[in-house]
């Protein structure tokens, strides 16, 4: 049940600080974090690929001239979605964010919220929307021409 709760009964439960502890400066200032996402750019790349299949997909199915400028717009979109990342990890200082390899990746996997993943694991979680996407682009331009 809910019930009212008004300010003396919050005091004596509270735990009251004087100052925000991040604020005041008594924790360590915030050290350059990794950039990479903990994955190899052959995984973008697979990324990126069945985001462009999709959109061609799209194009070619739909054949029309009217589309020339949302496709441009995605194509602007998709180009900062995965540019923008590029950018973070060649930006790094002193070239500390490096991309693992292949062979890292297999080996180590990855560390996600919800805990370790070996690479095979980390492979389904990361492309999976994407090839749906590009399955989801196939049937429409199946459906559209049937119809």
């Amino acid at each position: 049940m809910s019930q009212m709760l008004n300010h003396e009964l919050v005091a004596e439960k509270a735990i009251v600080h004087k100052a925000h502890p991040v604020a005041s400066g008594s924790a360590a200032p915030r050290a350059f974090s990794n950039h990479t996402f903990e994955l190899p750019a052959g995984v973008y790349a697979a990324s990126l690929g069945c985001f462009v299949t999709f959109l061609a997909t799209m194009a070619v199915g739909f054949g029309n001239p009217a589309l020339g400028i949302p496709m441009a717009i995605c194509g602007v979109f998709l180009a900062g979605f995965y540019g923008i990342p590029v950018l973070f990890v060649k930006e790094s200082p002193e070239g500390t964010n490096k991309a693992l390899t292949w062979g890292q990746f297999k080996s180590r996997g990855i560390m996600t919220l919800t805990g370790h993943l070996p690479a095979g694991e980390a492979l389904a979680q990361v492309l999976v929307l994407p090839v749906l996407i590009v399955l989801w682009g196939l049937a429409c331009v199946v459906i559209a021409a049937l119809v």
